[in-house]
């Protein structure tokens, strides 16, 4: 099957991409995404059951949707990117295929894509309902965090988070960095 080298948002919908792994467009190129280590998907469900657990208890009308389609605001008819995770706090009455307003967004960093995730990471600050961007490492305990000030405006740089609680105000939600490790070689203790 022939990859077709540039689609608008509307064809790339529509479009019967070859089976395997899941595909995003990167200004009007499809790109195959390569699949996650089992570090990094070992990250991606303890983080998913533990903001699932906090929703749960606290009532929280939040969702938490793993590798959803997001539409950046910018070229946004050329663009379709899956970040890890996303969260959003509104309902929807009809079946979505990209989340239209996530509060919250998640990328897991990979020794092989780092280029290609701050790529999506960034673009992913023109979402005018993104609060926060939550970038965690997979071959090391740690993550960085991007989180809009009462302005609306976006840091320069991310904040760096090695050890101790790691925070998230967009969803009211705090645990200590090293449980989401949990279940991976680099988990302590």
């Amino acid at each position: 099957m022939r990859i077709p080298s540039f689609m608008t948002l509307q064809e790339f919908l529509a479009w019967d991409a070859p089976w395997g792994p899941p595909w995003q467009l990167v200004d009007g190129e499809p790109q195959a995404m390569a699949p996650g280590s089992r570090t990094h998907n070992g990250i991606l469900g303890e983080l998913n059951a533990l903001i699932r657990n906090h929703f749960v208890d606290c009532g929280s009308p939040c969702s938490i949707i793993p590798t959803p389609g997001i539409v950046p605001r910018i070229r946004a008819d050329i663009n379709f990117r899956i970040p890890d995770l996303a969260i959003t706090c509104s309902s929807y009455q009809q079946e979505e295929y990209y989340l239209t307003d996530p509060v919250l967004v998640v990328e897991i960093l990979s020794p092989s894509n780092q280029a290609e995730t701050w790529t999506n990471i960034w673009a992913y600050t023109s979402i005018p309902s993104l609060k926060e961007i939550l970038i965690i490492r997979s071959t090391a305990i740690g993550a960085e965090l991007l989180r809009r000030d009462a302005s609306g405006n976006w840091p320069e740089r991310p904040m760096k988070i090695e050890a101790g609680v790691l925070e998230l105000t967009s969803i009211d939600f705090s645990v200590d960095i090293t449980a989401i490790y949990r279940g991976t070689r680099l988990a302590t203790g």
